[in-house]
């Protein structure tokens, strides 16, 4: 057990997803007391059951990351129960189908009265969706950043680690809202980073590349298990061909996170991505 993290009080948005719900177990196993916090109760409880019955210790909080009152009130709960926020992990976020293109590129038909069916285009977006996506990407990185980084600033010390995507470098096709929001977060580590270096506190964040969980399984994957042209597509751009597993991202996010071997390292963003961002294509 690690004594940087023993004892220490980490913040993990989005608990309940595939990659933090991994971290936070991580963390409890090196005795961090973990705060789980999501949408869906079921979800964050399952990952609390598993760190329990490590003898971890945790507390699961549902709650709406762009909901500024609501985390203010969770950072005040969390300082009378546990004390000072150390670490605090941006996981919470994602896309939503109804922002996503059926059409890689521009089609004359989407703009015609009559066009197929199926077709959603760039100009057929719903801009409430759009605006959603962008919104729990953006905001409610800076929302909970917001409510516990003051914790972190009065104790002279923390680490914030935010979760920034392939789409942050490279913007894939069919995914606007998405890729828009993922390449602000990169360009908000980097502008947190130096405004709050004078507090002690150091901003990260980490690109995971290509690691299915229950939406992009649909898109990814076909029913019998297989890929789909979207799946290959990736596969033929990802050098070490295979999707990644969630426990590979572990050592980055301790290391990120870690205020003795990453002392002098803020405002980065490592990709996690099997070399993805490496390859062309060609």
């Amino acid at each position: 057990m690690s004594d940087v993290f023993k004892d220490q009080v980490a913040v993990i948005t989005g608990a309940g997803g595939v990659l933090c719900s991994e971290i936070a177990v991580d963390l409890a196993s090196k005795g961090v007391k973990t705060v789980l916090v999501g949408r869906t109760e079921e979800k964050l409880q399952k990952v609390a059951n598993q760190i329990l019955a490590a003898g971890g210790t945790c507390m699961v909080r549902t709650g709406d990351v762009t909901d500024e009152a609501a985390m203010s009130a969770l950072a005040e709960e969390v300082e009378k129960v546990y004390g000072s926020c150390r670490y605090l992990i941006n996981g919470a976020g994602g896309n939503n189908n109804k922002a996503i293109t059926t059409n890689f590129t521009f089609e004359p038909e989407e703009i015609k009265e009559e066009k197929p069916d199926q077709m959603v285009g760039f100009f057929d977006l719903d801009m409430e969706v759009f605006e959603s996506v962008v919104k729990i990407n953006t905001l409610g990185t800076v929302i909970s950043v917001r409510a516990f980084a003051k914790q972190m600033a009065r104790a002279g010390r923390g680490s914030i680690l935010n979760f920034a995507s392939m789409n942050s470098s490279r913007p894939l096709t069919r995914v606007p809202a998405y890729a828009m929001s993922k390449a602000a977060v990169v360009n908000f580590t980097q502008w947190l980073a130096t405004y709050l270096a004078p507090a002690g506190i150091r901003v990260n964040a980490v690109a995971p590349g290509f690691f299915v969980n229950e939406r992009s399984r649909k898109i990814l994957c076909t029913p019998e298990g297989g890929l789909t042209k979207r799946g290959e597509n990736i596969m033929n751009h990802t050098p070490m061909e295979r999707f990644g597993e969630p426990a590979e991202l572990l050592g980055c996010v301790s290391w990120l996170l870690d205020d003795e071997k990453a002392s002098f390292v803020t405002g980065i963003t490592v990709p996690v991505d099997g070399g993805f961002l490496a390859h062309s294509g060609i």
